[in-house]
């Protein structure tokens, strides 16, 4: 049994293609590799920044005073009373 030419036909067509599709991607790829860099690349091609430390400012209370302010205003207005509530720790300095 000998494949009909119209068989031979498609198959050798088929290769052709195929051989074609393959020649193409093996072009391709080293022009699509050449476009990304490993990380160690990137690294050394880029020059990094650090990151500078955020300065957290003191943050006023409602009152919009200091803490040194609110320290200072307790041990005056805190002096002869008794030991408690805001006053405590300021009564006796």
């Amino acid at each position: 049994m000998n494949p009909s030419p119209r068989l031979a036909h498609r198959s050798t067509f088929r290769l052709a293609v195929l051989a074609i599709t393959a020649c193409a991607w093996l072009a391709l790829a080293p022009a699509a590799q050449a476009g990304t860099k490993s990380k160690k690349e990137a690294s050394t091609t880029h020059h990094t920044t650090k990151k500078r430390a955020v300065k957290v400012k003191p943050t006023q209370n409602k009152s919009g005073e200091t803490a040194a302010e609110r320290e200072r205003r307790l041990t005056r207005e805190c002096r002869g009373m008794p030991n408690a509530g805001a006053c405590l720790g300021y009564a006796r300095q």
